[in-house]
């Protein structure tokens, strides 16, 4: 794979990378738990015939400004600077699990500036009959099995990166747990279906069917509630960050959806 240009934007004083790659109408893909560390697959199928923007959120790999936002409307505020400063107002968008939830947000809140939207495995909602998991309160030894399909898949994405400092990057990584955190926890809900009504976007809800963090499940609950047209698929032999797992299936449900 050949890599991104890479820019910074600043989001209340902070960098915050940018990410861009391909040609064609704009794609904004805000990652999952974990943030992006590295160019995956999924993302260089998006840019055969889209120009893919990955900005990255405060505090995820290639950002910093986490511990400025200290409630969720921080948090939304924040990443809608972000994808304005990253050229993405009124651009398709794409996001997952925490990613996702952010996506959801910004559809249901500044619907303008959001095309048609894709989310995969969105955080936000939390149903006391079907439980999510608690990602944050996982044994470093168990929490790949969670996130992807494979433990091996997400062992490859959290690898420190050529070049990078083997003693920072434990760190690194820590922070993007810590910021997740501190915009989900706990358990993800951040009582976003009282908003997934205002949502008018053409939306696709993709799902993993191994998905051992947020119960499958919810994919019905996110397209019940979301106003405009709402589609469902589920992702064969995929974890929670079906991306990962299955980039090449998740691609072309959201190519398709975005066309």
């Amino acid at each position: 794979m050949s890599q991104p240009a890479t820019t910074t934007v600043e989001v209340n004083g902070h960098a915050c990378r940018v990410w861009t790659k391909g040609q064609g109408p704009k794609v904004g893909f805000l990652g999952g738990l974990g943030g992006l560390p590295r160019w995956i697959p999924f993302l260089d199928r998006l840019a055969e015939s889209r120009t893919v923007v990955v900005p990255s959120l405060p505090g995820y790999p290639g950002a910093t400004g986490h511990t400025e936002l200290d409630t969720h409307l921080d948090w939304v505020l924040a990443v809608r600077q972000l994808l304005d400063k990253a050229g993405l107002s009124g651009a398709d968008l794409a996001g997952a699990s925490v990613g996702g939830a952010f996506a959801a947000e910004m559809a249901a809140i500044f619907p303008g500036n959001v095309g048609k939207l894709a989310l995969i495995a969105p955080f936000g909602l939390f149903d006391d009959k079907e439980p999510a998991a608690d990602p944050w309160a996982q044994r470093k030894d168990v929490l790949p099995g969670l996130m992807c399909a494979e433990a091996a898949t997400w062992n490859d994405l959290v690898a420190a990166p050529e070049g990078a400092n083997s003693v920072e990057w434990p760190i690194e990584m820590t922070r993007a747990s810590e910021a997740a955190a501190r915009a989900f926890w706990p358990l993800g809900n951040t009582r976003l279906e009282k908003r997934l009504g205002l949502i008018e976007a053409p939306t696709l809800i993709l799902w993993g069917e191994r998905d051992a963090i947020l119960p499958p499940g919810y994919a019905g609950t996110f397209a019940r509630a979301i106003k405009g047209p709402t589609r469902v698929e589920t992702v064969a032999q995929a974890g929670h960050l079906a991306y990962l797992d299955q980039p090449d299936a998740v691609a072309n449900a959201v190519l398709k959806h975005f066309a």
